[in-house]
Order: structure tokens, then C-alpha cells, then sequence
């Protein structure tokens, strides 16, 4: 397996590969909703990296794009990020690998923090983060876990409710 950095040029390719691969499950747990298909909007979305703003690296197997995790800049010097590995790969590694090497193009990108949105019932996506991404804050919403990151952890700050959740395991 191959994780490289996704480029305009093949994002295409490789987000429609990574839709197809992944069942009527994963794009719920992925996208929040039921999305039997990408709409024009939204590839044009996924497929409009630019290194700079909006970065993705690509797992490929043979050639063939397995997953993808995406880190978009978001206010501040913050930085959503989102992980799609098809299913016949998922468990395998592949989410590990994409996210360490996202963290790193994140760093490059002056990301000083990393979050996003997980479904509860995502217990696949929260068991990852918490292994690549040691400390990551998880807190608990109403539709969701809200996952910070800090990179810089010289500015992290521990609060009283990170050590209840740790305990509480959320």
C-alpha cells in the first residue's frame, strides 16, 4: 500500500474509486447523511485540492485508490479533517497510515489543529483517532463526537473535561 498526496489532476479518479468502494453504511457514517451518490457540487467539492487550503493523501493498493483523508482549513489556524477507506479494506490499516501522513501535511499547511465531527455509532473512526492522534479531545454533542487536535502541543491546554472524558472513554 501507497499513501501519496492527492493532486487536482487525479482527484477525480480517485474519489469516484473511494465513493464506489465504500457501501450505503460507510457514506452514512462518512457523510453524515444517506448519500447513494456524490452529487456534482459535492465531487467538485472533494475533487478541488489545492495543497495550500484543502489537501488529501490517497491510499492505493495496485494502483487502485482505497481511501482517502482530507484536511481542509477551516477559521483561524484550524483545519477540518475527514477519512474514507472503502470496505474491503477497512480494518487493515489503511485509515492509520492515511492519517499519520495527513497529520504531517497538515503541519506543512500551518494547521495548528485538527477537528471534525464523528458519528457516535462511528466507534471504528473514534477507536482510530484515538490511537494515531494520542490526547485528542473528544467531546460529546448531540449528533456526534467532536474530535481537536492540537499539533503545537506547546499551546495545548488539558481541561478538567478532557480528564473526565479520557476516564468516561468517550
Amino acid at each position: 500500500m501507497r499513501v501519496t498526496e492527492l493532486h487536482r489532476e487525479n482527484a477525480g479518479e480517485a474519489v469516484d474509486a473511494v465513493f464506489a468502494g465504500l457501501s450505503a453504511r460507510s457514506r452514512y457514517l462518512r457523510f453524515h447523511s444517506p448519500t447513494p451518490r456524490l452529487t456534482s457540487s459535492a465531487r467538485r467539492v472533494l475533487t478541488d485540492v489545492d495543497g495550500e487550503r484543502h489537501a488529501a493523501v490517497c491510499a492505493r493498493v495496485g494502483g487502485d485508490p482505497v481511501g482517502i483523508a482530507r484536511v481542509i482549513k477551516t477559521a483561524g489556524c484550524g483545519a477540518e479533517i475527514a477519512v474514507a477507506v472503502v470496505d474491503r479494506w477497512q480494518r487493515r490499516g489503511v485509515g492509520r497510515r492515511m492519517l499519520e501522513e495527513l497529520t504531517s501535511v497538515a503541519a506543512r499547511m500551518g494547521v495548528a489543529e485538527l477537528h471534525g465531527d464523528v458519528l457516535h455509532d462511528n466507534h471504528a473512526m473514534l477507536a482510530l483517532v484515538k490511537k494515531v492522534l494520542p490526547g485528542v479531545r473528544l467531546t460529546r454533542e448531540v449528533d456526534t463526537v467532536h474530535l481537536s487536535y492540537p499539533l503545537a502541543w506547546v499551546t495545548a491546554e488539558i481541561t478538567d473535561a478532557d480528564l473526565v472524558n479520557s476516564v468516561l472513554g468517550i
